[in-house]
């Protein structure tokens, strides 16, 4: 399912989520608007390496970051794995992967300029 947010189309793998497309958009649009915090969705975690590396970035509290290499040594794998990891995160938004960044900047992000934008929204210092 795509939603949107800031314009910006995000693809959403609700297969791995509990609730409903209505909920996840209302949710969604309560981020957006600075109205929630924390998404209260049921996510599914895939049995894998990118299911570890999301359940690190779900406990990434809202206007906090970490670099990859710190998520990597919480995991004992690598930054560029943690990278790569984050790039096939089937839930974002909801799993925050844009709250990791690089130890040097932002990094990359699969919707262009809507990483800058949310970390903004949630206050995160860079």
């Amino acid at each position: 399912m795509d939603v949107t947010i800031f314009d910006t189309e995000v693809t959403i793998d609700e297969s791995l989520v509990e609730e409903s497309p209505d909920e996840i958009r209302t949710q969604v649009g309560e981020y957006e608007s600075g109205e929630r915090t924390r998404f209260d969705l049921t996510v599914r975690y895939p049995d894998s390496y990118t299911g570890r590396v999301m359940q690190a970035m779900a406990e990434i509290p809202y206007g906090e970051v970490k670099t990859y290499g710190e998520v990597a040594a919480g995991i004992d794998s690598g930054a560029r794995a943690v990278g790569s990891a984050c790039a096939r995160n089937p839930v974002p938004l909801v799993v925050p992967c844009h709250r990791i960044v690089r130890h040097d900047g932002i990094g990359n992000f699969a919707y262009p300029g809507l990483k800058e934008q949310l970390l903004a929204l949630e206050g995160a210092e860079v």
